[in-house]
């Protein structure tokens, strides 16, 4: 929840600018607020940047004011949609079961899921995490095997990412040890392949990722890329980490 549409366009400028040339295995996702959408789809639209939408509800349509549909999403061009993010989960009460309905109704839709995971201080410091995240992965993806939009069914490479953000980290400056971080991709990596059926998926960190951290996450082998929090609110910070990414990618 930030920004004006000035500062947006000002953002989009900066990454329109830097046109990064990417080469198939790096990707860039932007998730602004509902109200901006339009503003990245005038800017954005056929270059190398791909959005979506910070949550949608699991209904397709009706009485519900204040919700934005996946098909609406859809329709505005967004192609991704982002799930279950800690802090709709805690603010909004979000839990496992609605998740999973948001997560069927963004993939009837067509839209590719973004979805969150991630322990709070509590739960790992009673050595809890890797039961909660277990937890939330398997409530999260509970009948996601329904159709795709094209009447398939099953997930497909490329349509689900996992995002891995310890609630304590995220915007505090905390950052678990490398090796933490690593443990938990490669449980995550495995437990999401075994639910969905996919041979591999993409897992990403996020919790305090900054320019000065970005490129050691980033080498951590299991670690995919990085959904990025306050940094993103600065062009060049956002650009710094992804330039870090990039540099994975072509190493």
């Amino acid at each position: 929840m930030n920004q004006t549409r000035a500062e947006v366009a000002a953002f989009c400028a900066s990454v329109k600018a830097a046109d990064r040339p990417l080469n198939g295995a790096c990707h860039m996702v932007l998730f602004p607020a509902f109200v901006h959408l339009a503003e990245l789809a005038s800017q954005l639209s056929g270059g190398f940047v791909s959005w979506g939408g910070q949550t949608c509800h699991a209904a397709e349509k009706g009485a519900h004011t204040g919700d934005i549909s996946a098909a609406m999403l859809a329709d505005i061009g967004a192609s991704w949609v982002l799930l279950g993010h800690s802090e709709r989960r805690v603010e909004h009460w979000e839990s496992d079961a609605a998740v999973a309905a948001s997560l069927v109704a963004g993939r009837k839709a067509g839209l590719k899921i973004m979805l969150c995971v991630g322990e709070s201080r509590a739960e790992r410091e009673a050595g809890q995490a890797e039961q909660v995240v277990r937890a939330q992965l398997a409530g999260s993806l509970a009948g996601s095997l329904a159709s795709n939009l094209d009447g398939s069914t099953g997930w497909q490479a490329g349509q689900l990412a996992i995002a891995y953000e310890p609630v304590w980290a995220i915007g505090t400056g905390l950052v678990p040890h490398l090796s933490d971080i690593e443990a938990m991709h490669r449980l995550i990596a495995a437990e999401a392949c075994q639910l969905t059926g996919l041979a591999e998926l993409p897992v990403l960190y996020g919790g305090s990722v900054n320019p000065a951290n970005a490129a050691d996450i980033l080498r951590l082998e299991p670690v995919s890329g990085a959904l990025v929090g306050g940094a993103s609110l600065k062009a060049d910070d956002f650009l710094t980490i992804f330039d870090a990414g990039l540099a994975v990618c072509d190493a």
